[in-house]
């Protein structure tokens, strides 16, 4: 069974930088897909960016250049840096895994999640 226990997140200011931490235990060498998604009350869950066991990453456009993924793979640990934060940022962040050679954005393509931490970005 995967588990992922997220830290990190806070608030800041537009301009800001944050990194947020999703420690996974239970996830196999190879393969698997951890994504990062963000959630606003009432909107549907967006993909923010994705990693899979290679390394191998793909943002969506609105963080392209923003939002960098990096693994620390002794520690089976993801990080989402996170600079030049905007408002629009702002979202309850989650990161979610899937043991699968085929990684997305798509929410409904992974198994486990962790418990949400909220990135507040002030203007």
């Amino acid at each position: 069974q995967v588990q992922l226990v997220q830290s990190g997140g806070g608030s800041v200011q537009a301009g800001g930088s944050l990194r947020l931490s999703c420690s996974a235990s239970g996830l196999p060498i190879k393969p698997y897909c951890v994504g990062w998604f963000r959630q606003d009350p009432g909107k549907e869950r967006e993909g923010v960016a994705s990693i899979n066991h290679l390394g191998q990453t793909i943002y969506d456009d609105s963080v392209k250049d923003r939002f960098i993924l990096s693994r620390e793979a002794g520690k089976n640990t993801m990080y989402l840096q996170m600079i030049t934060l905007e408002p629009e940022d702002t979202s309850m962040y989650y990161c979610a895994a899937v043991q699968s050679n085929r990684c997305t954005r798509k929410s409904q393509d992974f198994d486990f999640w962790g418990q949400g931490t909220q990135v507040t970005v002030s203007s």
